[in-house]
């Protein structure tokens, strides 16, 4: 009982220590806005952005990571999986929602069913797909994925990269002015994305492990677009370059609530790989 315990206790001190350098991190960013007022060029701007949207990543990928207890993913596949994600957020996601369906330009204004409605359909639907499809036409049919558990590892690894673009074109559209709100944006963006890839890799790593039906991968890319569109609608569909107080705490409160599920998602899947090792 000793091992298991402590490994439990380690674990929930190294979440905690996440928890709080995104809070440092947070403070931090604030403080140097309030106090340097930073002045950017566009290659400053850049540099600042790659900083802010690097930190999250790391911390959230390491948060999800460490779930996988029981045989741990080789580290420079779950890397390549980060790149494919940012790779696939900058050459289709973001050109295809942003430029294609132009989703800034008319999503926010329009009235709240509409909100819901084209987030899940335009929004939701395409990131969550490429997160799946990065995951499903690569390293879904390799010897490292030998377990349930791994689909949720390897989509959040994606959903790390693709937050990791999706905030560094806040910042640098942004101008960089509200870094410290920005850096709020940040972390609830990258643990957002995070979230609801763990959903599609739930899915996923049971579909590949045990019998489903045919509608069991849809419902699940359903349920994670779903997601994506309520939270955006929640957080206040916020402005570049600025944020409401309350939309900051609600988006906060919503992620929170998020991570908890996608948490015990991990943890039923940990315990089924358990069980199922144990019995061989």
């Amino acid at each position: 009982m000793n091992g298991p315990w402590r490994q439990r206790s380690g674990l929930w001190q190294a979440d905690f220590a996440s928890i709080v350098l995104l809070i440092v991190f947070v403070l931090a960013i604030f403080g140097l806005d309030t106090w340097l007022k930073p002045q950017f060029t566009p290659t400053t701007l850049v540099i600042t952005g790659v900083f802010m949207a690097l930190v999250p990543a790391v911390v959230w990928l390491a948060f999800f990571y460490r779930r996988d207890r029981l045989e741990p993913e080789p580290k420079h596949l779950v890397l390549q999986m980060v790149i494919l994600g940012s790779l696939l957020a900058s050459a289709v996601g973001v050109p295809m929602i942003d430029g294609l369906f132009d989703v800034p330009n008319w999503l926010n204004g329009s009235p709240a069913w509409a909100q819901l409605l084209g987030g899940f359909l335009i929004v939701g639907m395409a990131q969550e797909f490429l997160k799946y499809a990065a995951v499903r036409f690569t390293v879904y049919q390799s010897a490292e994925f030998d377990e349930s558990v791994d689909g949720i590892i390897y989509t959040t690894a994606v959903a790390v990269g693709y937050a990791l673009v999706l905030n560094i074109n806040f910042v640098v559209s942004s101008g960089g002015v509200d870094l410290g709100s920005g850096a709020i944006r940040m972390v609830l963006t990258t643990l957002a994305q995070a979230s609801f890839a763990g959903v599609v890799g739930y899915f996923l790593g049971r579909m590949k492990f045990e019998k489903r039906p045919i509608w069991w991968m849809p419902l699940g890319l359903t349920v994670a677009a779903a997601l994506n569109s309520l939270f955006y609608f929640l957080r206040g569909n916020l402005s570049q370059g600025s944020l409401g107080t309350a939309n900051t705490w609600l988006g906060l409160l919503l992620a929170a609530v998020l991570a908890g599920v996608i948490t015990w998602f991990l943890s039923r899947s940990i315990q089924h790989d358990l069980a199922v090792h144990g019995g061989d």
